[in-house]
C-alpha cells in the first residue's frame, strides 16, 4: 500500500533524511522507531507532502506521489493523526469529526462506538477537552476521512497512563478490524505487542527492519538505537 524508498529531505540547507526505506502492506501495523531527533516526524511530513523530498520516492498503491500536494496524498487514502493532535480548538467534537469526513465505512456512530468518551463530549469545543480526549478526537477525525492507511505521529505522547492504555486498546481494536496503520511512539513494549513489523531509523537512515519476535530477540537493537 505504502512504499518509501531512499527518501531524503532537508530543512533549508540542513539535511535531515538521507536514506529512509519502509513499506506498509494492507492490514499490517508497522512502527517507525528511533530516538528523538532521528527523523521520524520529518519522514511523516515528507510522505504527506508537507516537506519537499530531496531524493527518493513515495508510492501509494504503485502510484508515485513523491512531492504531491497534501490534498492528493489524502485523496490517495492516507490519513494523519499529527504530533500534538492539532484538533480545531473552536469547533466542537461533532464539528471536528465531520469537518473532513468522506463517505465510507467509518461514520460518526462507529467512531463514537470506538471512543464512547467522545459521545459524552459532542458539544464541547476542542480546547475544552483533556489531552487524552483530544487524541481520541484526532484519531476519530482521521478515521472519518476513511483512510486506507492511518498514520499516527506520537500516538500517546504526554498522556496519563490510564489514557495511554485506552489508546493502545483502541489501536488494537483497529488492527483486529483489519486497518492498516503506520505508528510512531516511544513505548517499545506496547509497539512490540501491537505491530507486525518495525522500522528503526538513526540519523535519517533506516538501520533495522524486522518483526516483533526479531526485535525481542535483538536487545542490542533496542539498546543501541532506542534507549536514551
Amino acid at each position: 500500500m505504502l512504499k518509501v524508498e531512499a527518501l531524503q529531505a532537508a530543512y533549508g540547507e540542513s539535511r535531515v533524511l538521507f536514506d529512509i526505506n519502509l513499506h506498509v502492506d494492507r492490514g499490517e501495523v508497522v512502527t517507525l522507531m528511533g530516538r528523538n531527533g532521528m527523523g521520524k516526524t520529518t519522514t511523516v511530513r515528507t510522505i504527506f507532502g508537507l516537506l519537499r523530498a530531496r531524493g527518493g520516492w513515495v508510492q501509494v498503491d504503485g502510484t508515485d506521489l513523491t512531492n504531491a500536494a497534501p490534498h492528493r496524498i489524502a485523496r490517495a487514502g492516507l490519513g494523519l493523526v499529527p504530533e500534538g493532535r492539532q484538533v480545531f480548538p473552536t469547533l466542537d467534537v461533532r464539528e471536528n469529526l465531520v469537518a473532513m469526513a468522506r463517505p465510507g465505512a467509518w461514520t460518526m456512530p462507529r467512531v463514537l462506538e470506538l471512543f464512547p468518551r467522545l459521545g459524552e463530549r459532542l458539544g464541547h469545543k476542542g480546547n475544552q477537552l483533556s489531552g487524552g480526549e483530544q487524541q481520541m478526537l484526532a484519531i476519530g477525525r482521521a478515521l472519518m476521512t476513511n483512510p486506507r492507511l492511518l498514520v499516527l505521529d506520537e500516538a500517546t505522547e504526554g498522556l496519563a497512563p490510564l489514557i495511554r492504555d485506552e489508546i493502545w486498546a483502541c489501536l488494537g481494536a483497529l488492527k483486529a478490524q483489519g486497518e492498516s496503520i503506520l505508528i510512531i511512539d516511544k513505548n517499545v513494549d506496547a509497539l512490540g505487542r501491537l505491530a507486525d513489523r518495525h522500522v528503526v531509523i538513526e540519523k535519517g537512515r533506516t538501520v533495522w527492519t524486522g518483526d516483533s519476535r526479531a526485535l525481542r530477540d535483538s536487545p542490542e537493537i533496542t539498546e543501541r538505537f532506542l534507549h536514551v
